[in-house]
């Protein structure tokens, strides 16, 4: 059937009411009487010759027609909202941000209100997931992710070095005198982390083996871990950065060992198309805050 004989406010009139239950809901979503609702749905019933709900005094239940229409129909809504999305964006200040757990908690978090300060009119949505982002499906403008590899379709920037370096709190540095002090310590392992204690150690010439006391799939989980003092973790100062300032977290043997240095985060976004304006704003913003920010040298005293 030609998709010009169908009704787009009947199509529309059941896919609210197949998602809701109910005409009523439907109704209410849509800004519309529930009488014009039915009618919708009823002349969409007419046009293609058949039944799409089964119908009862309070809800509406779906056929197997209305089930598969409705399969189609809720794919094509979804496609539309995004591709509304995108022009939304390109035409607004909306940056939408996806971003590794750990850094969008630890690290741009604290950083995003000078940002906004910088840039009014232009407003960040986040979303935090361990996988990157799916550029060519529209839903993102650019991702921060840990590790990458280079692609020829994406800008890929780097954010600046990180140092890796064993992280608890005063009381337990207090009991580490020398490096192999660790080997009676609870070790908190970062499973995602490049770096495991096992070649930390080796770095700095020791061969004992490290057994984990506790394990977290997110860096900043372990870095809750040894805040709350349930041992020592290895990881980032600049993840960590918010707990050592504060003073919650201390680097114990400062200057005894040599720390594990390296390039953890990586801003991407496509060469072409997107939000283009608002997306080299914030790379050059975000770029800029690690060539000057200084990394905590693991050399001060704990």
């Amino acid at each position: 059937m030609p998709l010009n004989n169908v009704s787009l406010t009947g199509l529309k009139s059941f896919e609210s009411a197949a998602r809701l239950g109910s005409f009523k809901d439907a109704a209410r979503e849509l800004r519309l009487s529930s009488s014009a609702v039915s009618h919708a749905v009823s002349a969409l019933e007419q046009t293609l010759g058949v039944t799409l709900f089964e119908r009862s005094h309070r809800r509406v239940v779906l056929t197997a027609d209305g089930s598969l229409l409705m399969r189609h129909a809720t794919a094509a809504f979804e496609e539309l909202q995004s591709g509304l999305e995108q022009i939304s964006a390109q035409r607004s200040g909306l940056l939408r941000l996806h971003c590794a757990p750990s850094f969008a908690i630890q690290v741009l978090s604290p950083r995003l209100p000078a940002f906004l300060e910088q840039n009014p009119g232009v407003e960040v949505k986040i979303a935090a997931s361990a996988g990157a982002a799916k550029f060519p499906e529209g839903a993102f403008d650019a991702d921060i992710v840990y590790g990458a590899s280079p692609r020829d379709d994406l800008v890929t920037l780097p954010l600046g070095e990180e140092i890796v370096v064993p992280l608890c709190t005063p009381a337990i540095a207090n009991q580490i005198h020398t490096v192999r002090d660790l080997a009676h310590m609870t070790l908190i392992r970062s499973d995602l982390k490049r770096v495991q204690w096992t070649e930390w150690l080796s770095l700095n010439g020791f061969s004992f083996t490290a057994v984990p006391g506790m394990s977290f799939d997110r860096s900043f989980l372990a870095i809750a871990a040894a805040s709350n003092g349930l041992g020592v973790a290895l990881e980032s100062t600049r993840l960590a950065e918010p707990e050592l300032t504060a003073g919650r977290l201390v680097i114990p043997l400062a200057g005894a060992f040599r720390p594990y240095r390296y390039v953890g985060h990586f801003l991407c976004f496509p060469r072409s198309g997107g939000n283009r304006r608002v997306v080299n704003r914030f790379a050059e913003w975000l770029v800029g805050e690690f060539s000057l920010d200084p990394v905590l040298d693991p050399r001060a005293p704990a």
